[in-house]
């Protein structure tokens, strides 16, 4: 029962992910309905059997605080799929500023990188272009709906039409 849920607001916006116990109990509860149930699957009782739930929605609208994705250490690895940007390692991995700080390049999505050190050494205090050391892919900061895909740890795409 390791399978994520996707908890939609109450009007129908992506709140969070959550596990299928708690997904289950807030429906049991009547806190939430479900709204997709993981294909087939079911969780059983001793006398009753439920559907798995995959996305459920909540009966009262939740007012969420921001919703964009922290800009951290471990999510720029993740945005990343944890691989160095320049040579596909995924060893001895760091971050790597494109535009180095001491150049005035910022901390900013689109200026951060996964790198391994031994390329984050070789790169030094040049930009990529300068340095003769292409990106594979150029970064981009992760919409709130995309992290929660593909980060989430979920496989299937019964969340697809709630995170477009």
């Amino acid at each position: 029962m390791n399978n994520r849920v996707l908890v939609l607001n109450q009007d129908y916006s992506p709140l969070m992910v959550c596990s299928v116990q708690r997904a289950f109990l807030l429906v049991y509860l009547n806190k939430s309905e479900l709204v997709r149930s993981a294909n087939g699957h079911r969780l059983h009782s001793v006398n009753q059997s439920f559907p798995m739930p995959s996305v459920i929605r909540l009966h009262r609208y939740v007012q969420a605080p921001y919703k964009g994705v922290a800009l951290t250490r471990q999510n720029v690895f993740k945005r990343d799929n944890f691989e160095c940007q320049y040579c596909g390692t995924k060893r001895d991995l760091t971050l790597d500023h494109i535009i180095p700080t001491s150049r005035g390049g910022q901390h900013t999505w689109l200026n951060l990188v996964t790198a391994c050190k031994s390329c984050n050494a070789r790169k030094g205090d040049y930009t990529p272009e300068e340095a003769g050391m292409p990106l594979r892919k150029k970064p981009h900061k992760p919409t709130y709906s995309l992290f929660l895909r593909e980060f989430s740890g979920h496989e299937g795409n019964e969340w697809d039409e709630f995170l477009n």
